[in-house]
């Protein structure tokens, strides 16, 4: 049984696959404050929720943008799980080639999905992943890098607007039925929701025409990629576990090498 982490600012989400099926998932909050007991402790009741138990966990492979929980999420595995686990970076080389020679390369969790997106999906492919920000990556049909971008995630934009508007509240993230709304609830999310969905629509256009690809197909990924996505055709496949299930890939390579 293998144990795949994705650490991103906001969340770790956990995904127990059996051979290449995943058997169960969980998210806990991103905390770099927090002890290994504490996330040792809190995964090991997940597993005990899904009827498994932590010692069944064979080995462990993550990919995180957060170094400062590293030392107590290791810390956690060896001591809960019996494993080290495998990082991406690491342990691990995401096998993606640039189309141009640089020393700066996607962080672990861009790399992992890029890659399970050519996998499982085939290239050219353009892939979106709706965390704490919002990157969009492209991939040629040679699978090949061509490049991305980096925006503000659509939580970070609602929570800017309502920290400096006073007279604003908290909303819930929820596209309403039209967007000219009637109260300052429908409004806000019109403005943001509505508007942060055409601005992928334009972002996704506009790369498709730098690649010289107009079909190349839109892969979608991150806790918020099925609100966006069933607001707009320009997203093909929905796949909130992309990560998770390349890091399972990337393990089962490295197992055969």
């Amino acid at each position: 049984m293998l144990l795949t982490i994705d650490v991103g600012n906001t969340n770790m989400v956990f995904a127990i696959f059996r051979g290449e099926e995943m058997i169960g998932s969980f998210r806990l909050r991103t905390d770099g404050q927090a002890t290994s007991d504490e996330i040792g402790l809190m995964a090991s009741e997940y597993f005990l929720r899904f009827g498994l138990e932590p010692k069944q966990v064979e080995d462990v492979v993550i990919a995180s943008v957060v170094p400062q929980v590293m030392y107590s999420l290791t810390s956690a595995c060896i001591k809960y799980f019996a494993h080290a686990p495998l990082v991406v970076g690491t342990d691990l080389i995401p096998q993606l080639p640039y189309a141009i020679e640089t020393k700066e390369h996607l962080g672990a969790d861009r790399a992992v999905a890029c890659v399970a997106a050519i996998e499982k999906y085939g290239a050219p492919v353009i892939v979106i992943d709706f965390g704490t920000a919002t990157t969009i990556d492209a991939i040629s049909a040679k699978g090949v890098y061509l490049g991305g971008t980096i925006g503000t995630g659509l939580r970070v934009t609602m929570d800017a607007l309502t920290a400096r508007a006073a007279m604003l509240p908290r909303v819930e993230l929820a596209m309403p039925k039209q967007a000219l709304g009637m109260n300052t609830v429908t409004q806000m999310q019109a403005g943001v929701v509505a508007g942060y969905v055409g601005n992928i629509e334009y972002l996704v256009s506009r790369i498709r025409r730098e690649m010289n690809e107009p079909y190349a197909h839109v892969v979608a990924t991150g806790g918020l990629s099925k609100l966006v996505a069933q607001e707009t055709d320009c997203i093909d496949i929905q796949d909130s576990f992309l990560i998770l299930d390349g890091l399972r890939a990337m393990y089962q390579r490295h197992q055969e090498a």
